[in-house]
């Protein structure tokens, strides 16, 4: 699936069962939420904490809820996710061509 059929299926996902979309206030709180969902699920698999017995480690379901709140914003903002991430791409490209590779943090 491409990020523009995402876009789109979300869309429909919206427009068959889910009413209407949340208003953007709502859904950048729901997103929040979603983020830190999803810092809690990697503090403990990657950090100091454990999982709690009623948790468990659904790494992938949250990182989905994350990108499902944000194509919805981008639906309802008009914002093409496909061609923004094209751009920043090409940005990073430029302005980081050497950064990283010269960075003595990076190395091995």
């Amino acid at each position: 699936m491409t990020i523009k059929e995402a876009q789109q299926a979300v869309d429909q996902w919206i427009k068959t069962y889910g009413v209407r979309y949340f208003s953007e206030l709502t859904n950048m709180a729901v997103l929040t939420e979603e983020v830190g969902e999803l810092a809690r699920v990697i503090a403990r698999k990657y950090g100091d904490q454990s999982f709690k017995e009623s948790e468990k480690e659904n790494l992938g379901e949250e990182m989905a809820d994350v990108l499902w709140v944000l194509l919805c914003l981008a639906n309802q903002t008009g914002v093409d996710l496909t061609e923004e991430l094209k751009k920043s791409i090409e940005k990073k490209t430029k302005r980081d061509a050497k950064r990283h590779i010269n960075n003595e943090k990076l190395k091995v």
